[in-house]
């Protein structure tokens, strides 16, 4: 009689789980009271593709466009990142 008195407390604490684990599936990642949304300060604007191994990347990196040239040997950095993003493209991106 001993042995089955916290078989039903068990069985009760594990119910909790199992219902808590699938309201947190079920809510996701909308339920995040402290966390703050991440701007994103990288953005891939534009690609021209040239051949099968070769492209150019224009990136831009907060209010800077970036042009990056990639190839099997590895990327290139085309334009320094001092420029500015033209209005244009930043009201397109």
């Amino acid at each position: 009689m001993e042995m089955t008195d916290p078989m039903p407390a068990v069985a009760g604490v594990l119910a909790v789980l199992a219902a808590a684990l699938w309201w947190l599936r079920k809510k996701g990642a909308r339920f995040r009271p402290h966390a703050r949304r991440a701007t994103r300060r990288l953005q891939s604007m534009e690609r021209l593709t040239l051949s099968p191994h070769h492209a150019l990347h224009l990136v831009r990196l907060d209010d800077r466009a970036i042009l990056v040239a990639q190839s099997p040997t590895g990327l290139a950095l085309l334009e320094r990142p001092e420029s500015a993003v033209p209005r244009a493209m930043a009201e397109h991106a």
